[in-house]
């Protein structure tokens, strides 16, 4: 019998509060096992000393998520007195059984021996202050990303030299286009109808470059974008119409002419800021090019970009005021951390205690690429930009040798991260300003309309990168980063994919598919008695449900021949799919409402 791939730890990902009453429990464990039990009670039922015995009562466990190579098992208990005592009872495929205590696995009879020291998984307390809360708004909140220089600019009056907006090529990346806070303004209506209830925003604040991720002051906004007043006032109108602000907070590292950088370079060891950064040479900070010979820390070797030291207790005083003047000035809803994996732990949870103080909902992201567990366990983050999300996508419709069981497994894997309230609000998207354009990489429109469905319909928070509405393109930095093509928009160039992309977001918007929270994939779908791909037969049809009932179903076709669904329930979206028949290409979602 294959033991390997059972696992399980009291804490973390494995056991934790869903909320005051409630502890989800997940147990990882391979194929072999083909049923699991937690036996559990409070520890102290029969008594403290060693004398009393103990055994828990029996609950069953269902598969929550099917990975590639290992299933995880979940349970939701409500323990009366906030402790529960605990350990599995797994039955394998070949009728064997085995108990999962702390140290290992046993004999069932083990549990029983109450003269052996037997190590019960046990979670001690359900302490209020420990259970992850995220704000609840974000996560039927679908985000709109703004980089300022490129939206949309009005004039106003505001000295600057800029490219021709109108000119679809960027010829570098330090073009500059002017695009300001007046034109966001302009465009909240054309926001609003497409369904927009949260604007994300790259860098407002003053800066040398168009991207302004090397910040020269935290406090005053780029002239180009606008005035501080003026952002006061857009927030203020962003909030009468249902819509979110978000801005970005570079405190991973500052621009060259931040003050205390300056001071560094002008009095080196001297610089009462000399601590604010990672310097290992004065001598040659001077010294231009990259910073791979060590001279200072920067970020990606960038010498315009220099590392701040966020363990430094006034680096770490100076951006909590920086913050805290944020919420206090604009009244914004969220803050987005370049670079949130190298902005040191400590500082985050401190910032996290000042902001949620101010404003309790405060929505806190960080820009993570990889795993982020460790900043997501309710005392850092809220959330994180889901990029595994977007990998999955892409590369199940890059490589056509790649079945749905891929798509389910890797997908799953992604919704396995997490605590379940932090991955209801993980940051979706299918592109941003640092990868290239979702039509790029997909290849077709077809694929296009179909990535955007499963952003749309899984868990999360989805948001659209400015012109992904219209399959605006662009490969990397810096194409995709060219202005709005408002004229065109204008002219009705682009109806057909906005009434496509309208169309999903009021799916997700969808009261009852919003709440929806559960998803589950074909193989679950078809123990429950729904057609579901075949394991193992190669199909690329994409099924799922959300709901605990399997209410809102949604496929995709993403193999080479049409597939036939049976005619159910009312259509919310579909494309290429008539009667029954989803084509190669086609998308299909649908409310089977009373009929389940």
């Amino acid at each position: 019998m294959m033991y390997e791939g059972i696992s399980h730890r009291c804490g973390y990902n494995d056991c934790y509060c869903l909320n005051e009453d409630e502890l989800r429990v997940n147990l990882h464990a391979n194929r072999r096992v083909i049923r699991a039990v937690i036996c559990w009670e409070d520890p102290y039922i029969n008594g403290i000393s060693g004398a009393y015995s103990w055994d828990g009562r029996p609950e069953e466990m269902e598969i929550s998520r099917e990975l590639a190579f290992e299933n995880i098992w979940s349970a939701t208990l409500k323990p009366p007195y906030k402790r529960a005592q605990y350990y599995f009872l797994l039955t394998f495929d070949d009728g064997s059984s085995r108990v999962l205590l702390e140290d290992g696995l046993y004999d069932p009879s083990f549990v029983n021996r109450q003269e052996m020291a037997r190590h019960f998984f046990k979670f001690a307390w359900m302490n209020e202050a420990d259970i992850c809360r995220t704000p609840r708004w974000a996560e039927d909140t679908v985000w709109y990303q703004i980089f300022p220089d490129r939206f949309n600019r009005i004039p106003d009056g505001r000295p600057g030299k800029f490219e021709d907006w109108d000119k679809p090529f960027v010829k570098s990346h330090k073009c500059l286009y002017g695009g300001n806070l007046r034109g966001v303004r302009d465009k909240l209506d054309y926001l609003q109808d497409l369904g927009i209830t949260g604007i994300y925003f790259n860098p407002i604040f003053r800066s040398l470059s168009n991207h302004r991720y090397d910040t020269t002051d935290y406090r005053e906004l780029d002239p180009v974008f606008g005035t501080n007043e003026e952002f006061r006032d857009f927030v203020r109108e962003a909030h009468n119409r249902g819509i979110r602000i978000m801005i970005d907070a570079v405190f991973n590292h500052s621009g060259p002419e931040f003050f205390a950088w300056r001071d560094v370079l002008a009095r080196g060891r001297d610089s009462r800021y000399f601590d604010w950064y990672y310097v290992n040479d004065p001598e040659s900070l001077k010294k231009q090019g990259n910073t791979k010979d060590g001279r200072f820390y920067s970020f990606a070797f960038v010498a315009e970009m220099p590392k701040l030291n966020t363990n430094n207790p006034e680096v770490m005083k100076y951006f909590t005021d920086v913050s805290l003047g944020w919420v206090r000035e604009f009244d914004i809803d969220g803050i987005r951390f370049d670079v949130g994996n190298e902005v040191s732990h400590r500082f985050i949870r401190h910032l996290r205690e000042e902001l949620k103080r101010v404003k309790p909902d405060i929505f806190l992201l960080g820009e993570i690429w990889t795993d982020a567990a460790p900043w997501l366990d309710g005392d850092q983050y809220d959330s994180v930009m889901n990029y595994p999300f977007m990998q999955t996508a892409g590369n199940f419709f890059t490589d056509r040798s790649l079945d749905a069981s891929y798509f389910r497994h890797r997908m799953n894997y992604c919704l396995s991260l997490y605590k379940e309230q932090i991955t209801r609000e993980l940051f979706n998207q299918l592109d941003s300003h640092d990868v290239s354009r979702i039509i790029n990489r997909a290849g077709s429109y077809d694929v296009f309309i179909q990535e955007m469905t499963i952003l749309m319909t899984l868990p999360g928070a989805p948001c659209l990168y400015y012109g992904t509405e219209i399959a605006l393109e662009g490969k990397n930095d810096p194409w995709n980063r060219r202005p709005m093509p408002w004229k065109d928009i204008a002219a009705g160039k682009y109806r057909e994919v906005l009434n496509d992309i309208k169309g999903l977001i009021a799916v997700r918007r969808n009261p009852g598919f919003a709440s929806a929270r559960e998803v589950v994939f074909g193989n679950q779908q078809r123990e429950r008695g729904e057609t579901a791909e075949a394991q193992g037969s190669g199909s690329r049809l994409i099924q799922y449900s959300r709901g605990r009932d399997g209410r809102y179903q949604v496929f995709i076709n993403a193999g080479d021949h049409a597939e036939e669904i049976p005619v159910s329930g009312e259509t919310l979206f579909a494309r290429r799919y008539d009667a029954g028949r989803l084509e190669e290409g086609g998308v299909l979602v649908r409310d089977l409402g009373a009929s389940r």
